[in-house]
């Protein structure tokens, strides 16, 4: 065999053996990518319902743990009706019950608007009177850093605490971030529908908002039977 000829079996051999150990790695740490993955959804929705601090890591256990303690996850028909799992596709949509005990303390809605430079992933938590926001969350975006970024810190989102989707008639009005500060720009009578805005940030707000219009429009139906108490049914299951 020419020495030509060896060098070309050599290469291909070791082709073939780094394709196969790159392989079996990439086999091998999907699992612990999937479930990396389902820990950083379950860790999210447990800081939108205030059960995490948000600068404070958790051991993969204990999130485990409060999440199936305190969460079922199961999907809003298009006319509200709470069922156990999907049965019209996309037209059904997710939601996650936070139980307390056997009464339900909050619903979280998955948020996912457009923003400046990419999509804003979050999860929007509303108490179980269906109006009244008990916390927002944002775990990824591309917006600026310093400036449309600021939707992922702990000041921005405390601002959606105790904040309503509905009028003072109990009409449903979505909840909007305003162009500056809500005390200075907003009346008095509106203030519960809005947050303060961030400095630099007018069009991260203004695309913000109309997302959580759209998709607190689209939760509108199971919301309404949140607010009269008809959504029935107890953590048991999970």
């Amino acid at each position: 065999m020419s020495d030509r000829l060896k060098s070309i079996v050599f290469t291909v051999v070791l082709c073939v053996v780094i394709s196969i150990l790159l392989t079996t790695a990439s086999t091998g740490l999907q699992r612990f990518q999937e479930k990396n993955v389902l820990l950083d959804k379950q860790k999210n929705i447990l800081k939108s319902v205030g059960l995490m601090e948000p600068d404070r890591a958790y051991p993969p256990e204990t999130i485990e743990a409060l999440y199936r303690d305190s969460i079922r996850a199961v999907w809003a028909e298009p006319d509200g009706t709470v069922i156990e799992k999907p049965v019209r596709g996309e037209q059904d949509l997710p939601i996650y019950v936070y139980f307390e005990s056997d009464e339900i303390k909050a619903y979280v809605i998955p948020i996912n608007s457009r923003g400046l430079w990419g999509r804003i992933h979050g999860y929007l938590a509303v108490r179980g009177d269906g109006s009244t926001i008990s916390g927002f969350t944002v775990y990824k975006h591309a917006e600026t850093p310093g400036l449309g970024g600021e939707i992922e810190k702990e000041w921005f989102q405390k601002n959606f605490v105790g904040k309503k989707i509905v009028d003072s008639q109990g009409g449903f009005v979505s909840i909007e971030i305003a162009k500056g500060s809500v005390a200075e720009r907003i009346p008095k009578t509106q203030q519960e529908n809005y947050v303060d805005g961030i400095s630099g940030a007018t069009l991260t707000g203004k695309y913000l908002t109309a997302g959580l219009h759209r998709i607190l429009s689209e939760y509108e139906p199971v919301s309404i039977r949140f607010r009269k108490q008809s959504v029935k049914f107890t953590p048991e299951s999970k």
